[in-house]
């Protein structure tokens, strides 16, 4: 196997570089083995590595899966819309459309703040989770679950928020699930932290798929369809939430800040 694969290193959700939320994304002729594509996600060491392949199915222009250093994941929504960007740019046009083993087909187009990114809107329901309170280690208002491990934490401020200092271990123990943790903003409309230790990414910098779910979380509580928000990382990163129906659109923008080639060979 000797293949020379085009590869780009993005910040997502960025406007210049070293802020956002990193993703590789790599166009290949055909789909390689799992194994090869989980061991390309940990060399890489992203929280995500995005690989694409022409979608020969006439249900979208591309397919699309994700890998973190660790596992593939279900949903990614800041490397897709690194995958958007790249795409973009190369290829030319106004959007792009993938097709996803589990969360359906997504779209990215371009838009004033740079791109949107379509992923499915996910609720939750009220509920509790006395472990990873603990773990995180400040009481919340509430707890929200969803089944496919999308677990909102609301607390009374962004400062609280900006405190934690949670036992990364021991959440990551208690499987792949995201430990969101949100409040409401300064000055954006809401902020939020994502960790995800269980799927290889103690802290996550800018996560799309938990937006997918505060859109729909915070839609209620702010009453209305579209607002601001800021995830807390040390990179941080900004977006633009709107909810349609069963479809959020979040918006940012992409820096490239590699373009290159991957070489594989054995």
């Amino acid at each position: 196997m000797n293949q020379s694969i085009p590869y780009w290193h993005v910040d997502a959700f960025a406007d210049r570089p070293f802020t956002g939320n990193q993703a590789a994304v790599m166009v290949l002729e055909e789909w390689l083995p799992d194994a090869v594509l989980q061991a390309i996600g940990e060399e890489n060491n992203f929280a995500e590595t995005a690989f694409v392949v022409k979608d020969i199915s006439g249900a979208a222009e591309w397919e699309l899966r994700w890998f973190t250093p660790t596992e593939e994941v279900a949903l990614c929504g800041h490397a897709t819309l690194a995958s958007g960007h790249v795409l973009l740019v190369r290829d030319g046009g106004q959007n792009v459309t993938f097709r996803t083993r589990r969360a359906g087909i997504l779209e990215v187009r371009r838009s004033a703040a740079g791109y949107e990114v379509a992923l499915p809107a996910i609720s939750t329901e009220r509920g509790d989770w006395p472990e990873a309170i603990a773990l995180l280690g400040a009481q919340p208002l509430e707890v929200w679950r969803n089944p496919a491990g999308y677990d909102i934490f609301l607390y009374a401020d962004e400062a609280q928020v900006r405190g934690l200092a949670p036992d990364i271990g021991g959440l990551g123990n208690l499987g792949s699930n995201q430990f969101i943790c949100t409040a409401p903003g300064g000055a954006t409309d809401i902020t939020s932290r994502v960790f995800v230790p269980g799927g290889g990414v103690d802290e996550d910098s800018v996560t799309g798929s938990a937006h997918a779910a505060l859109t729909h979380f915070w839609a209620a509580r702010l009453g209305r369809q579209t607002f601001t928000a800021h995830q807390a990382s040390a990179r941080g990163g900004d977006l633009t939430c709107r909810l349609e129906g069963d479809r959020v659109w979040l918006g940012g923008n992409c820096v490239t800040v590699v373009e290159g080639a991957f070489y594989l060979s054995g």
